[in-house]
């Protein structure tokens, strides 16, 4: 850990767990505005696969540029650690599959498996994509030398 930007564990544990509050409620409500009965497990879904998107958008913008400062270090543990850790859930996936399983719904549970690994991992790596474009237009960021240049006289 960067010791620069060491609140120390009191405070670190603090905004995790602030953070992971934040997300189990979150999660909660969209277990309650999606539909929970079928086949698939909407809700469990869509948070899993949000959650990796807007994780690979965070954890790109915030630790990509290098050492991590106190505002960084702050919204990793407060957003990341906290509220996305809270608001995605490796668990209820977990019960839901061993659940179809046990139903002898086997095939679906291995493409219920398959489809949410599938899309976590395109959702991560859209998130890095947007991320990055975020970190190149943030505050400090380099202008874009194709931008803002005058153009010839009329």
């Amino acid at each position: 850990m960067n010791r620069a930007v060491d609140r120390g564990l009191p405070g670190d544990l603090l905004l995790v767990a602030l953070g992971g509050a934040a997300g189990s409620l979150l999660r909660w409500a969209v277990a309650h505005v999606l539909p929970g009965a079928g086949v698939w497990h909407w809700p469990t879904f869509a948070v899993n696969v949000t959650g990796a998107l807007l994780l690979g958008v965070l954890l790109e913008a915030l630790t990509r540029p290098g050492t991590e400062g106190r505002a960084a270090h702050t919204a990793r543990l407060l957003l990341g650690t906290g509220v996305l850790g809270g608001f995605t859930t490796y668990s209820t996936f977990a019960g839901e599959l061993w659940e179809q399983v046990r139903a002898g719904a086997t095939g679906v549970a291995l493409g219920y498996a398959g489809l949410m690994l599938v899309s976590g991992l395109l959702a991560a790596a859209a998130g890095v994509l947007v991320g990055s474009r975020l970190r190149r237009r943030g505050p400090g960021a380099p202008e874009d030398p194709r931008q803002g240049t005058p153009g010839p006289a009329q």
